[in-house]
């Protein structure tokens, strides 16, 4: 039963979330997505890995919950903007697997050939983008924030996996 309720959260969830996300304004959005790419980035933001990026713009988008980013590298910083005449790459997919893929639980490169990950656009940059998301050290990011994506990312694991699949392993020992 847990396991049921634990899917249809996970299943639904989302939702949930969309109206207040959409609700917070851009500038908010636009605060906490620059103090949290900040966060992660640090040391690529300190060795200027994120030169590839320059003038050209990556558009991060969270289909679910209808949101998304531009983000781009300009003056030896991260920009975030709300619209853009031209993106040079897009990363979207859904909000669960977007954590999956933040907490190194689902790989991106299985999740874009389920098609659950799409990448369109410059495909060399897109790879960029990739490869310097993979570079991320989760040991590196502060301990609430790494138990929060931790947490998360179980909770939405285990709610994806199906409760009937599960009774019938347990059942069988």
């Amino acid at each position: 039963m847990i396991a049921q309720i634990r899917q249809q959260l996970v299943l639904h969830g989302p939702a949930f979330l969309r109206i207040p996300a959409k609700l917070t304004p851009f500038s908010v959005q636009k605060k906490v997505m620059l103090e949290g790419l900040a966060m992660v980035f640090k040391e690529a933001l300190e060795d200027g890995d994120f030169e590839f990026l320059e003038d050209r713009w990556l558009k991060v988008e969270v289909r679910d919950l209808d949101l998304h980013w531009y983000i781009s590298y300009q003056n030896e910083q991260l920009v975030v903007s709300e619209h853009v005449e031209q993106e040079d790459v897009s990363f979207s997919g859904e909000c669960n697997d977007l954590v999956l893929i933040a907490a190194r639980k689902e790989d991106p490169d299985t999740l874009f050939f389920q098609r659950r990950l799409r990448i369109e656009g410059d495909t060399e940059l897109g790879l960029e983008v990739k490869n310097l998301m993979d570079s991320i050290d989760l040991d590196s990011l502060p301990a609430p924030v790494k138990f929060f994506l931790q947490q998360s990312a179980d909770f939405i694991h285990k709610g994806m996996q199906d409760p009937t699949g599960q009774k019938e392993v347990t059942n069988a020992h």
